[in-house]
């Protein structure tokens, strides 16, 4: 089955992008980012101050903006059984038109890739292309906040990402 990923939320004052791969059956379906209830995604963000879980989701998605946060995915649409990014088909998944945001948000100086199928995805698309035409970008890998990465334990997930969205 084709899955669409959603809209990036993004403003004209953002610093950082964080990239996922292709929203989940439960997001999806709740048409909202990381909206499994185990994803620890929304965890790590009311850690660092940034986003409080309990907030509508309206409201969680401001307060990322307030930091100066976009969210977005790598993929655009792809052919995906269940949720699980080991099972997205990669050869007919289509990219999400990250240059064109790029041009538009000039101030985005980080991507944030949540999890290594992500990043995979984001060098797969468009490695050269950053390399080329945003030379001054800085691209992250961190660790996944999806529930099927459960071999890391959330406090090692939580100083990864505070270190890669605290960098000055």
């Amino acid at each position: 089955m084709r899955v669409q990923s959603f809209a990036p939320v993004v403003r004209t004052d953002a610093r950082v992008l964080i990239l996922g791969s292709m929203p989940g059956a439960a997001s999806l379906a709740a048409r909202q980012y990381y909206a499994h209830p185990r994803n620890q995604f929304w965890t790590i963000m009311a850690r660092q101050g940034i986003a409080e879980h309990a907030l509508p989701y309206a409201l969680r998605l401001e307060r990322l903006q307030q930091h100066r946060l976009a969210l977005w995915d790598v993929l655009h649409s792809c052919i995906r059984r269940g949720s699980l990014d080991a099972a997205i088909e990669h050869r007919g998944a289509i990219a999400n038109d990250l240059p064109q945001l790029l041009h538009t948000y000039r101030g985005i100086e980080r991507l944030c890739c949540n999890g290594a199928t992500a990043y995979r995805a984001l060098q797969r698309h468009f490695g050269a292309q950053l390399q080329r035409d945003f030379p001054q970008l800085e691209c992250l890998q961190l660790p996944s906040t999806s529930p099927a990465h459960a071999s890391m334990s959330l406090s090692d997930k939580l100083l990864a990402w505070e270190r890669a969205l605290s960098r000055e």
